[in-house]
């Protein structure tokens, strides 16, 4: 299982998207938050800007949708050419039905968790999705703090996702950075959301590859 790094597009420069989906383009993915403002109290893009710049980014799209009503939009992110859908757990009203849409449509399924939302509800449903995100810091805005507490989760979807040997990704996403990259891959994740970390830095593709240098070292 490889170190996968997707720097978040929300620390990139809005006016210049095309440009700084070129900057990171040694990374696995380009993750682009969606929100709406109802789910969470800040509002990105939509799917005609999405559907844009899957024409042009270098690298597959990762989709994050902080969004009310996912079971409706989720799918049309997957037929605007992202290579990933994550949805929230907390969000949708089907999400087993959603999930096997989403994989229909030639999407890889993610579902996520807010951190004080528990794992153990969604562990029986691995053999429904294609990864785990659990957020790290609170979703909604970028350049929050890595909240320890959620490695335990991390941990214990690790140690379900071992036991039945299915090839299900554990993301996550906040506050990652070379200073919290390796405990979040010791716990168990092996695909890593930075936004500042790496759009802040000042050689952005040895800043990604450092990073995963680290994680790296510390995968299951």
């Amino acid at each position: 299982m490889a170190a996968l790094i997707a720097p978040s597009i929300l620390s990139a420069d809005f006016a210049n998207l095309e440009r700084d989906l070129g900057r990171i383009a040694d990374a696995d993915y380009a993750h682009v938050d969606v929100m709406d403002n109802h789910f969470v109290p800040n509002l990105t893009l939509g799917l005609p800007i999405f559907e844009r710049l899957a024409k042009v980014s270098p690298i597959p799209l990762d989709a994050h949708l902080m969004i009310e009503n996912p079971d409706r939009w989720a799918p049309q992110f997957a037929e605007a050419g992202a290579a990933s859908v994550t949805f929230h757990a907390e969000a949708a009203q089907a999400p087993v039905r959603l999930a096997r849409e989403l994989r229909r449509l030639g999407s890889r399924a993610g579902v996520a968790l807010r951190p004080a939302t528990p794992v153990e509800p969604y562990l029986d449903l691995l053999a429904e999705i294609d990864m785990i995100l659990v957020m790290t810091v609170e979703p909604g805005f970028g350049g929050q703090s890595f909240i320890e507490g959620t490695l335990p989760k991390i941990r214990r979807a690790r140690e379900a996702v071992s036991e039945s040997g299915l090839d299900v990704w554990i993301q996550v996403d906040g506050g990652v950075s070379r200073d919290t990259i390796e405990r979040a891959a010791d716990a168990g994740a092996n695909v890593f959301v930075a936004g500042s970390a790496v759009y802040g830095a000042e050689d952005i593709p040895a800043e990604i590859a450092t990073l995963r240098e680290l994680a790296a070292k510390h995968l299951h």
